[in-house]
C-alpha cells in the first residue's frame, strides 16, 4: 500500500464571490492511496469559514502519514487515516474518498452500490450565480444554460440583493434557489422572504449567522419559503440542536469529513421528515463525483463546484440537462483528462 499526494490550483472561471470573501482560484490537495496497481484518489478542499487551509492540511501530511498493512474492514481502514488529520474535516473527507474509491475498485463494486444508491435516482444539480460584478450576471446566466435551477449568492444589503434577483429574474424565469451565507439580519430576512416568494425562489439558504439561532426560528414561523442550514449543519451532532430551526440542512463533505458522515446526516434528517441538499465548495471532479454518489439519497443537489472552474484536471460525474449522470465504473468512477499533468 502507497500514500501519496499533490497540490493543485484550480482557477475560476469567474471570481467567486460570496456575503463574506471572494476568490479567483483556491489551492487545493488531493490525496492517492494505491495498492497492487489500482490508485484510490481523494480531495481535500479546505474553507477558512472552518479555520481549515492549505496549509494546515500540507503541515499534517509532510509531517508523515503511516498506512495500514491492510484492508480487512473498510471503517477500520478508514479511521487509520481520520485519526491523523489533525481534526481538518476537509483532509478527513479526502481520505474517505480514496479509501472508498480503492476499496470498492478492489470489491469491484461501484460507490453508489456501496451506500445502497440507484444512479437513476439522480436530483437536477443547481448552478451557482456568485456574487461579484453585476455587469457579469448576463454572462453567467449564459453560463448556466444547461441548467434548469440557480442558486444565488446573495447577503449583500437589502437594495443590492433584490436588484440582483431583478437582473437575474430580466433574463431568465428559471427556478432559484438562494444563499445569504449569514449575511442578513431578522428584518431583512423576513422582507426577502416574502419578496423572493414572488419571484419563483425555492428556498432560502443560512440567512443569519450560525450563532443567531434564535432569530433563525423567528424566520422561519414566519417564512412563506423553507429555510435550509449550511454553516448551521457541520454535522449529524448539529441536526438535533437545529431540527425545529431549519427546514432542511445542507451536507458538504469538506465539512462533516466524510462520506460515511454524510449518509449518516442523511439518515438522522430523514427521521427528522427534514429536507437534504448535497452542497459543496469550489472542486474538482474527485470531490463532486464522491458526493454526487450519494445524491440520489436526497431532495436537492448543488454539485456544480467542478462546473465553475476552468482547469478541472479529472472527469467523472456528468449533467445531462440538468441531472447529475453517475459515472459506472467500479469506485468513484473519475479518470484523469489531459491537463491533469503530474497528478495519478
Amino acid at each position: 500500500m502507497k500514500f501519496s499526494f499533490k497540490t493543485y490550483r484550480i482557477e475560476c472561471t469567474h471570481p467567486f464571490g460570496i456575503s463574506r470573501s471572494s476568490h479567483s482560484f483556491y489551492d487545493i490537495v488531493f490525496v492517492y492511496l494505491e495498492h497492487n496497481g489500482i490508485i484510490g484518489r481523494g480531495e481535500a478542499a479546505p474553507s477558512n469559514r472552518y479555520n481549515e487551509s492549505t496549509d494546515r492540511i500540507l503541515s499534517v501530511l509532510n509531517s508523515g502519514i503511516t498506512v495500514p498493512d491492510k484492508m480487512d474492514d473498510i471503517h477500520d481502514f478508514f479511521n487509520h487515516f481520520s485519526a491523523q488529520c489533525d481534526n481538518i474535516k476537509a483532509l478527513e473527507a479526502a481520505f474517505s474518498m480514496a479509501t472508498l474509491d480503492l476499496w470498492c475498485q478492489i470489491e469491484n463494486n461501484t460507490v453508489y452500490d456501496f451506500f445502497d444508491a440507484d444512479p437513476t435516482g439522480t436530483p437536477q444539480t443547481s448552478f451557482t450565480i456568485s456574487i461579484g460584478d453585476i455587469d457579469l450576471i448576463p454572462q453567467k446566466i449564459q453560463d448556466a444554460d444547461p441548467y434548469n435551477i440557480l442558486k444565488v449568492k446573495l447577503g449583500t444589503g437589502l437594495k443590492n440583493d433584490k436588484q440582483i434577483i431583478d437582473l437575474i429574474r430580466r433574463e431568465t424565469d428559471k427556478v432559484i434557489r438562494v444563499d445569504a451565507n449569514e449575511g442578513w439580519d431578522l428584518d431583512t430576512g423576513i422582507e426577502m422572504s416574502f419578496w423572493l416568494a414572488d419571484n419563483n425562489v425555492e428556498f432560502i439558504e443560512q440567512p443569519f449567522h450560525s450563532t443567531n439561532l434564535s432569530d433563525t426560528s423567528k424566520l422561519k414561523d414566519k417564512s412563506p419559503l423553507p429555510i435550509i442550514a449550511d454553516e448551521n449543519s457541520i454535522n449529524s451532532s448539529d441536526i438535533p440542536k437545529i431540527e425545529n430551526v431549519f427546514d432542511g440542512i445542507n451536507i458538504k463533505l469538506m465539512k462533516c469529513g466524510s462520506l460515511f458522515e454524510a449518509k449518516k446526516m442523511i439518515e438522522m434528517a430523514r427521521e427528522r421528515d427534514m429536507k437534504i441538499m448535497l452542497g459543496c465548495m469550489i472542486e474538482s471532479s474527485i470531490a463532486i463525483t464522491a458526493a454526487a454518489h450519494l445524491s440520489p439519497l436526497v431532495d436537492y443537489a448543488d454539485l456544480d463546484g467542478n462546473l465553475l472552474i476552468k482547469n478541472d484536471p479529472y472527469s467523472g460525474v456528468l449533467v445531462d440537462e440538468g441531472k447529475l449522470i453517475l459515472p459506472d465504473e467500479n469506485g468513484l468512477g473519475v479518470a484523469l483528462n489531459d491537463i491533469g499533468s503530474g497528478l495519478l
